[in-house]
């Protein structure tokens, strides 16, 4: 995607389908992985809290897209919204267009315009828009309401947040992804001592990770404390 890597937006390698532990939130990611173009609605809103694995879907599905020969975008509004909404123009004549962080511009009338024409252009193309939000749809205070007609008329998904037993599994997928294992005792120990959102576990699996090659160690509890005790 030469156009995005304009944009200074480059995909984890991480963020795959596969690497993504979806628990009860099988059936979005299930909807993700089916979608082409072609189809109705034109408009699918992604809506979860922070670190609910929103953004990861996004780059997933627009790897898998564009492995399917289907041309697709991933753009971070978090990363791109200081640049104006001039940015959005143009990519109406992809397939599927994944907008993250909605929120991050739905105030902005101008903002709003501009996201309000690129779904006109991909619904008369029957392509698709992908977007993501914190909010619900009709949460969000769009300035304009026709937008905000579109994007909660089109089909809305939630991710939930994992349960415990879930979380787990999830570290140690991503720990087997990274070539090592995760002991169930290990992942239990951060989720005691850590904030329970994603973002910090995957953050501080991949310090243990370093640390344990740095220094030779398995990853046991002992171990674990004492990487958490550094500052």
């Amino acid at each position: 995607m030469p156009d995005q890597l304009l944009l200074g937006v480059r995909l984890r390698d991480s963020s795959v389908f596969a690497s993504f532990f979806a628990g009860r939130n099988q059936p979005v990611v299930d909807v993700l992985r089916a979608l082409a173009p072609g189809g109705v609605p034109t408009c699918l809103f992604v809506q979860g809290p922070i670190a609910s694995g929103k953004s990861h879907l996004l780059q997933a599905l627009c790897v898998d897209a564009n492995a399917r020969s289907v041309a697709a975008a991933y753009l971070p509004l978090r990363e791109l919204s200081s640049m104006g909404p001039e940015m959005l123009n143009g990519w109406g004549g992809l397939d599927i267009v994944c907008v993250d962080d909605v929120e991050q511009v739905a105030s902005q009338r101008e903002w709003s315009l501009a996201l309000f024409a690129l779904h006109q252009e991909l619904e008369e193309r029957r392509a698709r828009l992908v977007v993501t939000s914190r909010l619900a749809p009709l949460a969000l205070e769009m300035t304009l309401r026709d937008l905000a007609s579109r994007l909660a008329g089109g089909l809305v998904l939630t991710l939930q947040p994992l349960h415990e037993a879930e979380q787990v599994a999830a570290l140690q997928l991503r720990a087997q992804q990274r070539g090592f294992e995760l002991p169930e005792e290990t992942a239990l120990l951060m989720l005691q001592r850590l904030p329970r959102d994603m973002s910090t576990l995957f953050g501080f699996l991949d310090r243990l990770d370093e640390a344990s090659l740095v220094e030779q160690r398995r990853l046991t509890p002992r171990f674990v404390r004492r990487v958490m005790d550094r500052k």
